[in-house]
Order: C-alpha cells, then structure tokens, then sequence
C-alpha cells in the first residue's frame, strides 16, 4: 500500500510539473517592494511603494486567447479576430465567469460564486482565477525594481504598445537625444499572443498588447501579506497596458482602474491558480435609472475647438444643458508650448483654477464629459472639474477627441477621479469627426439608452 501511494504522489508531481511547464509557470512566494520608488519618473500618487509577502502560485505563460474563449463560452467579442490573439472586450464579469467554466471542465472546484454584480472568492479552492494586483506585479517584475521588468526602456520591438510613445517621450517630444529608447512602430491592433520575448519567469506580453483584469478594486495600498483588495468598492484594477497605450503606462507599478461591467479593445486577462485561505465579498450597486428620464449636462474643455464642436452637436442632438471647462489661466494658442505645458500639468498633477462653475450641480443625473486625448490622458482641467464636484451615483459619459490615441488611459483617469459613479459607453472622435460625426454620436447616445431629438 505504502509503494502504490508513493507511485500515485511521484505521479501527481509528475503531472503537475508538466502542467505547470506547458501552460503555467509556478511562481515561489516571497517578498517585494510593490510599487514605485519616488525617484520614479511618470508615476502616480497610488504607486506607493511598500513591502509585500505573497505564498506560491502559479500564472498562465499567456494571456487567454481567442480561440480558448470561444471555445469555452461559445463566442468572440474581440475587436481585433484571431485564434491566437488575446481576447478583448470582456468584462471582469465575464473575465471571472471565463475562470470558473474552466474549472468546471476540468473538474476543479470553481473559486468564485457570482449573484449578479455580487461575487464571493472561496480562496481555498483550487480552480482558476485571475491573479491579485499584488500576484500579478510580483509575477511581472520578474525580481526587478526597475519602471520595466526589462530593466531598460521599453521599445516597440519588444512589446505590443503605441510605439511612437516610448518612455519619457513627453518631455524629450522636440528633441530626443537624450531618450534612451526611440520611437518605434505603432500596430494599432492586438497581436498573437508569444509574439516577444517573455520576462525572466518566462511569461510573455506582461507589458502591452492588452491590459489585463486583476482581481483587486482599486483603492489605496493596505494589506502587506497575500492582500486581495478591499471589500466593497466601484471599480476593478487591471495591469500591463495595452497596444493603445503610452509606455508609461506600462510600467510595473502603473495601476489602471475599470468599473466591473465595462469592457475595452484594449483590455483581457490571464489566468492563475493557487490557495490563499480565506474568503472576500465584493459587492457593486446596480444603477438602475432610466436614461431618458435623466437630466443631462454636457461638460466640456476644448482647446483647439474639436471637442467643442463635438459637444456642441451633442446638445443639438439631445437638448442637453452644456458647460466649457475653462481654467482662469488659458492654456497657450501654440501648439508646440501647449504640448508642454499639458505634460508639465500631468507629471505635476496640477488642478488648474476654474473659470467658472456648474450652478445647481446635483439636479444632473448625467454628466456627458468632454476632453482631447493629451499626452494618453485627461487635461488637468477635467481633473479639476471632476474633484469640484459630488459624482456620487451619477452616470459619467466621456466623450473626447484624438489624434490616433482613442481614449488612451483617460477613462481609468476618470474612474479614479470619480470612484462613486457610473462610467457608461464612451465615444472617441478622431480630430473633429469629420462627416460621419453626426451619425457616430446618434449611434453613440442609442447604445446609452439616450433620446436623439431628431
């Protein structure tokens, strides 16, 4: 009996090593600094860098592809179609649904029980699960303290991302001497997953190509062994970056936030497995008001025009009241030093003074909210506009304007900002839209349940 039950011990060892070595790899806990260091140039006051102890676990080698999905859940929504490109447009919903139907056909005990919006972790099951925001940092650093687990600059010859935005790009933009990693090219879609080299854990695409749900909400570093996030809260980190993104926010420690039941091209997940222990409750509050009888505002900055022409065909289109964000000190009308000055303003944090304000703000039940895309982000004046005001169980609608970037990490920006509303579908236009704005912004408005006057 004894030699039969060391044969079956060697031989689940055996089959677990070569299950780990084809599709995860297993990751020895340990401790590491979470985070960036201050010194760090780009990044976030949520970035606080502290210690964390993790217990073993193990990560998948690969974001989940297309044909994995599809082939478990019956459809594809991806944007960009491909058997071996990772998946996209899913939701941390689906994302989480995806873990457990794995589970059940592999006949492991499903982690997570989800009621609607209302989703409990039995951490001690031993199924599939998406990493923890610390669980996937640790994995992506690879043993790295570096902005990249390259422990160099990120180019676009090793990794999926808006190419012409390497590191640091913004405020070397007119002269790039002293830039240590160049720009390079821009694909403007996802790629198949393993198409660079992977990190010194052998894991592929941990920066770029899409971003990638985590467990955690989003909220302030606390919990310093095996943290999960907290409890309660609005929206869900995702990690990585994507193929629309800056390098910058691809770092290690860069942090991105989503409420649960959005999705993005931009945007898929990995899996991982491993036993924590105990158990946490995440619970979101369905808003359930009806569009059409909501009070709408449209809230905009503009600086060349373009987002104001946007805005102003959405109020002939709806009737809505309309508000220009405007800072008591204009930006320049140079092109050149407004580039400048919008980058100095992120990396500063800056909340420009407001020129004038929303009288009776809180009769609004949505606030349609206009920007351009600068430097992969919001202008700081929305960030101004934004902490003025209660958002409290509003509904935000962002709309901006671009020139190639779409949304960037603007909407992440937002939903950090404003933790206690609603993010609904957002509508990018490139420049001023040209002639097809008018029936992009009417489609826009019927998918968010919103009256078109004419």
């Amino acid at each position: 009996m004894k030699i039969i039950t060391l044969m079956v011990i060697i031989l689940m060892l055996i089959t677990s090593s070569a299950w780990a070595s084809e599709q995860f790899v297993f990751i020895k806990g340990g401790r590491f600094l979470m985070g960036s260091p201050e010194s760090e140039n780009w990044r976030s006051d949520d970035e606080l860098q502290h210690e964390v102890a993790l217990s073993d676990f193990y990560i998948s080698r690969y974001e989940v592809t297309q044909s994995e999905y599809k082939n478990l859940i019956g459809n594809n929504p991806s944007t960009f179609h491909g058997d071996n490109k990772p998946v996209e447009n899913v939701t941390w919903l689906e994302a989480v649904r995806f873990c457990n139907a794995k589970s059940i056909s592999e006949k492991l005990t499903p982690v997570y029980t989800i009621e609607g919006n209302k989703v409990t972790w039995d951490l001690s099951a031993d199924g599939y699960r998406l990493p923890t925001e610390a669980e996937w940092e640790y994995a992506c650093r690879a043993g790295t303290s570096t902005p990249f687990n390259l422990e160099h600059s990120i180019g676009a010859d090793e990794a999926n991302f808006y190419g012409h935005y390497p590191y640091e790009i913004e405020e070397n933009y007119f002269s790039q001497q002293k830039l240590s990693t160049k720009p390079g090219i821009y694909r403007g879609e996802t790629v198949d997953v393993g198409s660079f080299p992977p990190n010194k854990l052998g894991l592929y695409d941990m920066h770029g190509n899409v971003g990638e749900w985590c467990w955690d909400i989003y909220d302030d570093y606390k919990a310093e062994i095996n943290p999960t996030g907290p409890s309660t809260g609005t929206r869900r980190v995702n990690r990585g970056g994507g193929w629309n993104d800056f390098a910058k926010n691809m770092r290690s420690a860069y942090r991105a936030a989503t409420p649960q039941e959005n999705s993005s091209f931009n945007l898929g997940f990995r899996l991982a497995r491993g036993t924590l222990g105990t158990g946490t409750v995440s619970t979101i509050a369905e808003q359930k008001k009806n569009a059409n009888n909501a009070k709408i505002l449209i809230a905009y900055f503009s600086w060349s025009g373009n987002t104001q022409g946007i805005a102003e065909e959405i109020r002939k289109q709806t009737g809505a009241d309309i508000f220009e964000i405007e800072p008591e000190k204009p930006y320049s009308e140079s092109y050149n030093t407004v580039l400048r000055e919008a980058q100095r303003d992120q990396r500063r944090q800056a909340r420009p003074k407001l020129k004038n304000h929303v009288k009776n703000f809180g009769e609004y039940d949505i606030i349609m909210l206009g920007y351009p895309n600068w430097w992969a982000s919001i202008p700081m004046p929305i960030a101004s506009f934004l902490e003025e005001y209660d958002f409290s169980g509003k509904k935000i609608m962002p709309f901006c304007s671009h020139g190639g970037g779409r949304f960037g990490q603007t909407l992440t920006a937002i939903a950090k900002l404003a933790p206690n509303a609603s993010i609904m579908k957002g509508l990018s236009v490139h420049y001023s839209g040209g002639s097809s704005l008018n029936n992009d912004i009417k489609t826009w408005l019927e998918q968010n349940d919103i009256s078109v006057e004419y």
